[in-house]
């Protein structure tokens, strides 16, 4: 039985890859710090990845076939995680982002080859910076990388919305029931592509493992772009509301919630539309099999039905408010 190991394993991405490589057959071991519940069958190792020496004794003796960190996020990780399993694993899988993709883009046809240049977001830059690092790493020390960027990946009570505040999507749900308006980035008319976890969780299995994986980069997206317009339609269909959108530029978001910026400028604010022919070929008979409309409605559902994730955000709340105010007192003002 071939045997892995995941850093992280409870996440939106990484919670599915965990029950889907449990569901291959792998032998699994999940090394994170929470003592949040973990896939039965799998193993649990409870400790701070950064607590080296800790780990270190955890995992001393172990070999892996594949480890998958899905909590690294700068230069310093990856030279820590080279530091843990450099010798012990024949392939190490580093979750990247999309994101870090050029912006704006030259072409919105993205395929691996797209340079990664984003000026505006420090996140992205971290993660390139990683994938530069790692590359460096399998030439020089013939680390066995295997660098995986998703996307906009959601599951289970996480509603892909354009824009919310730091407690998650539930405010804007709020505010689409109870009638309210929800803001939404330029003229939601740019097209954005999301990828239901599990659809995310059969690529990666399929990466896990492949020789033929190593020393690539790919991106593991659904082959669907649709408006954010229609990403909204989505929910308030099953919500039961029609939503009412007011649509400001994101530069304007930007310059009045200067943590959008990444997001925005960095992210949603572009036409994006993936080329996985790469993953596709590495993983013969994959495809994304969850459509938007259908993967936003069991996320919508789920969160309905789970008083638990729905947490209430006063403060994006108000400033929502506050804002679309402002925006249509300025369209009044104008001659």
């Amino acid at each position: 039985m071939k045997k892995a190991l995941f850093v992280g394993g409870t996440g939106t991405i990484s919670s599915a890859a965990a029950h889907r490589a449990l569901q291959e057959g792998w032998e699994l071991t999940l090394l994170h710090r929470s003592a949040s519940p973990v896939p039965e069958g799998a193993e649990t190792l409870q400790a701070d990845i950064n607590d080296i020496d800790t780990v270190k004794q955890l995992l001393q003796g172990r070999r892996f076939d594949a480890v998958a960190d899905f909590v690294a996020f700068q230069p310093q990780d990856i030279l820590r995680d080279f530091s843990l399993f450099s010798g012990c694993t024949d392939q190490y899988l580093f979750i990247s982002s999309a994101s870090a993709y050029q912006k704006p883009m030259n072409c919105f046809r993205i395929t691996e080859s797209t340079p990664l240049v984003n000026p505006y977001w420090k996140y992205a830059r971290d993660k390139a910076a990683c994938e530069a690092l790692l590359m460096e790493l399998y030439r020089k020390n013939d680390f066995p990388v295997t660098i995986v960027r998703p996307s906009h990946t959601y599951g289970p009570g996480k509603v892909p919305v354009a824009i919310h505040g730091e407690k998650g999507c539930w405010q804007v749900l709020s505010r689409m029931l109870a009638g309210r308006p929800v803001l939404v980035h330029g003229d939601g008319l740019s097209l954005w592509t999301v990828t239901w976890n599990e659809d995310f969780a059969r690529g990666f299995s399929g990466l896990m493992g492949n020789p033929l994986a190593v020393g690539e980069a790919v991106h593991i997206t659904a082959d669907e772009s649709v408006t954010w317009n229609q990403i909204y339609s989505f929910i308030g269909k099953v919500l039961g509301k029609e939503p009412h959108l007011v649509h400001i530029s994101s530069e304007m978001l930007c310059a009045l919630r200067p943590s959008l910026t990444g997001t925005l400028l960095g992210d949603k604010a572009y036409s994006v539309s993936f080329d996985n022919h790469k993953i596709k070929r590495l993983v013969p008979g994959f495809s994304a099999k969850v459509p938007a409309w259908q993967g936003i409605a069991r996320a919508v559902q789920s969160l309905l039905e789970n008083p638990r994730l729905q947490l209430p955000d006063e403060a994006f709340d108000s400033w929502c408010d506050r804002t679309i105010q402002r925006y249509f007192s300025i369209l009044t003002a104008s001659p």
